[in-house]
């Protein structure tokens, strides 16, 4: 049975092993088929679907830092940009996931340590994130490894605080992740405060990351924009 979409974690985390703080997250989502997806998801989980469908989401946000609440500060490699390409996945226990394509970042320590310790597909990548008002731009271009050039700009605005529907939890509120480990599929849990979102108006994109985790480039604009300020997030024991 699928665990229920819920604003707080439904297995808070009780062995911290790292924290973080995401910052300044915008949330850009389109809805795809499941079946042209499935073979991108670790064996053991499916793709997890809403009214049919599931979504690709293109995520930029800046991480504050490692260590955050849960152990030190580490210099240099502290606060940085990311940008991710993600899938969602639920797998053989119902627990609904994240199943990360690609995560470009802008410190080449956390690449190449996240890459060796938990397998997860880190790029490096020059970017930024400026900021005019309530108008937020997102810049990315990959150094290591490839496809090397592949970027991304995101430029969105963003407007009032909303009540999350069900939409916007299915797509946020997520309380772990699989990733494939040595001929495994693990499950990384986390918890965090609920989202608090924002809407927001995508002024401009510009994105050739989706292209370059293997993915179909979708078409037309995102079926959802959002934003949120950020949470404090915790990871625990994989399992």
């Amino acid at each position: 049975m699928t665990e229920p979409l819920t604003p707080v974690t439904p297995r808070p985390v009780r062995f911290a092993t790292v924290g973080q703080w995401w910052r300044d997250v915008t949330f850009l989502h389109w809805a795809v088929p499941p079946e042209p997806v499935a073979g991108f998801l670790p064996a053991g989980t499916r793709p997890d679907v809403l009214g049919g469908v599931t979504y690709v989401g293109l995520v930029p946000f800046r991480m504050h830092p490692i260590g955050g609440r849960v152990g030190p500060r580490l210099p240099y490699v502290g606060t940085f940009c990311e940008t991710n390409v993600r899938l969602y996945s639920v797998d053989a226990l119902g627990r609904r996931g994240v199943v990360f394509l690609s995560l470009d970042a802008s410190r080449l320590v956390p690449v190449l340590g996240a890459q060796v310790s938990a397998r997860l597909p880190y790029k490096w990548s020059a970017m930024r994130l400026e900021r005019s008002g309530d108008l937020l731009t997102y810049t990315c271009r990959r150094i290591w490894p490839g496809p090397r050039g592949a970027s991304s700009r995101v430029v969105v605005r963003v407007g009032p605080a909303v009540v999350p529907g069900e939409l916007d939890r299915f797509l946020t509120a997520r309380w772990g992740l699989h990733v494939a480990w040595h001929g495994r599929t693990l499950y990384l849990p986390n918890d965090h405060p609920e989202w608090p979102l924002h809407a927001a108006e995508l002024v401009e994109l510009d994105d050739g990351l989706v292209a370059a985790a293997g993915l179909a480039i979708p078409a037309g604009p995102p079926v959802s924009v959002l934003h949120s300020p950020g949470v404090p997030v915790r990871f625990g024991v994989p399992a």
